[in-house]
Parts: C-alpha cells; sequence; structure tokens
C-alpha cells in the first residue's frame, strides 16, 4: 500500500502554476481568433457589387418588374393596335364582299347596264351558291327533287364554258371566275322556278316565259364575259353556248 500511495502522489504532482495556465489559455484564445478570422476571410464569399460591372449594377437596379412578366412598354400596344386596325374584315378575307355581291346581282337584273370587269373577274362563289340553293328549294316547292341535277349541270356547263372561253379569249378565264359569272345569271331562272309554285308553265305561256328568261340569262352572261375578258364583238358568239346551257334548266323547271 505505500509503494501505491507514494505512486498515486507522485502522479499528481506538478510544477504547473496558474500563471502558465492563463497565458498558455490566452495563447489559445489567440490562435482560435486568429483561425476564425482566417476561416471568415476563406469562406465568406466576396460581395457582388466588388466585381460585377457597373452595367450590370445599372441594369438591375432599373428593372422594376417582376419574373418572366416583362415591363410595360405603351409603345407596343400601340402598335399591336394600329396592326390589327389595319387588318380587312373577316368576311373580305374569305372573300364575301357584299358590295360586290350587290353590284354583280343588279348587273344581272339589268342586262343594258354596262358590267365592271375588274368586279366581275372575281372568284366570288356566295352568291352562285345561294342562287343555286334558291332554285333547288323553288323547285322542291314545286313537288320536283332536282338538287342533283342542278348541282350536276352546273358543274359540267362550267367545265364546258371554261374550255370554251379558253379557246376564245387570248388572256384565258380561271374555274372561278366562270363558275361565278354562271352562278350569278341563275338569279332569273330562280324567278322562273318560283312561278312554278303559283302555276303550271306547261303551256304557250310558260314557253314564253321560258323563252324569255333563257335569254335574259344567255345576255346577262355574255356581256358579262365580253367585259370581263375584253372579248369585243364575241357576245354573240358567247351567249349561244350560255343560252344552250340555261336552256337546260328550263326544261328541268317546266317539266
Amino acid at each position: 500500500m505505500s509503494n501505491f500511495e507514494q505512486f498515486h502522489l507522485d502522479f499528481y504532482q506538478s510544477n504547473y502554476t496558474i500563471d502558465d495556465q492563463e497565458e498558455g489559455y490566452n495563447s489559445y484564445g489567440s490562435n482560435e481568433n486568429l483561425r476564425g478570422s482566417r476561416k471568415s476571410q476563406a469562406g465568406d464569399p466576396p460581395p457582388t457589387s466588388a466585381f460585377a460591372p457597373s452595367e450590370m449594377l445599372l441594369s438591375s437596379q432599373s428593372y422594376t418588374g417582376q419574373i418572366l412578366q416583362p415591363a410595360y412598354s405603351p409603345n407596343t400596344h400601340l402598335g399591336y393596335a394600329d396592326g390589327f386596325d389595319e387588318e380587312p374584315p373577316l368576311l373580305e378575307e374569305l372573300g364575301i364582299n357584299f358590295e360586290h355581291i350587290w353590284q354583280k346581282t343588279l348587273t344581272v337584273l339589268n342586262p343594258m347596264k354596262p358590267a365592271d370587269g375588274s368586279i366581275m373577274n372575281e372568284t366570288d362563289l356566295t352568291g352562285p351558291m345561294v342562287f343555286c340553293l334558291a332554285l333547288g328549294a323553288t323547285l322542291l316547292l314545286a313537288g320536283k327533287v332536282h338538287f342533283g341535277y342542278v348541282y350536276g349541270m352546273s358543274a359540267i356547263g362550267c367545265l364546258a364554258m371554261h374550255a370554251l372561253l379558253n379557246l376564245m379569249s387570248i388572256p384565258g378565264v380561271s374555274h372561278g371566275c366562270v363558275a361565278s359569272v354562271l352562278g350569278y345569271c341563275l338569279l332569273p331562272m330562280v324567278i322562273l322556278s318560283s312561278s312554278t309554285v303559283v302555276f303550271s308553265l306547261q303551256g304557250i305561256p310558260g314557253t314564253l316565259l321560258a323563252l324569255f328568261i333563257i335569254g335574259w340569262c344567255s345576255l346577262s352572261a355574255s356581256k358579262i364575259f365580253t367585259s370581263a375578258l375584253a372579248m369585243e364583238g364575241q357576245q354573240l358568239l358567247v351567249a349561244y353556248p350560255c343560252a344552250l346551257l340555261y336552256g337546260l334548266f328550263a326544261l328541268l323547271t317546266v317539266f
């Protein structure tokens, strides 16, 4: 036991004084402060203003909008408004011009009126479709279901007239123009088919009325074709095939 106690006392004996502890503690604290300052200098990123160019700073400070929402510019709005104002109407883009339709209808109703070639040369099929439907509807009211005959004869007549007019005229003509003119000139035939609802045309008065309507349609169509294609002196030559075509519609209406 004496040896163990002597070893225990020798183990805890030391010449380490309090002054040395304070000095060591102060040196340890100064080292920790030095290390902390170095870590802060190495770890903290430098401010963005230190390396960013002045132009980027000015642009970032002047922007006041939100993310994904550009700033409002009145010039852009005015530009779009001017573009919308300059656009044509929707019906005109679709090829439907009520003023031209009315002028063509008046030209057909008055065969003696000179036709405007610039208007008649348009491929307007709105009026022809309406007149074809009106012809079939009036025939239906008279007890005659001839929609297929009306459309079939119209298609064959347009193809035949297109081939004939291309042979007779130097500038030539398109299928749409031929269909437009022949369709507008069906308006007198609609008047003839409307009269069949009231009385029968199978007689001398009905025959005379049918001949008058055929001449009316063929005269209007030949006048429009000659004015649109500059075919001076060839109106009678164009009127003959037109009379044959409208004669088929008259036979379909009377009988």
